[in-house]
């Protein structure tokens, strides 16, 4: 029962906002005059991915999402414009993705009679320890 894996998926180039920044951190002359960074803000909502894909990105607990449902990231690893600009699409796609497939529902399923009797076990000799630390009689 092999499945094939599902196709990526993968957010157009238009329906992201795009606008270069400068880096910030050492580098000189270079990040102080040019804008190599990127901000990629993403509007989620309005965007063209299936319904539960959205409700799935929506629901991470991730800061770069603002209440709106934009998501910003920035990329300023890179010398270069481009690349940072690669790099904040390849970012986008993986978080995207990760989100892609439906999360399998977890079945509830009751303790096995050795996994009851080895908690029982455990407690009772924790039990046994503690009952040793009193005062010592003589």
């Amino acid at each position: 029962m092999s499945t094939a894996p599902k196709p990526a998926l993968t957010v157009p180039e238009s329906e992201v906002d795009i606008s270069a920044i400068r880096a910030q951190g050492a580098g000189g002359q270079n990040v102080n005059k040019v804008s190599s960074a990127v901000h990629l803000r993403f509007d989620i909502p309005a965007s063209s991915l299936p319904e539960g894909v959205k409700e799935r990105l929506l629901a991470l607990r991730d800061s770069r999402i603002t209440d709106a449902g934009v998501l910003i990231l920035k990329a300023q690893q890179h010398r270069t414009q481009e690349q940072n600009r690669l790099d904040a699409m390849a970012r986008l796609h993986e978080l995207v993705n990760s989100v892609a497939e439906a999360p399998k529902p977890r079945r509830a399923t009751r303790p096995t009679y050795g996994s009851k009797q080895r908690r029982l076990e455990g407690k009772s000799q924790r039990s046994e320890v503690k009952a040793l630390r009193g005062r010592v009689s003589e």
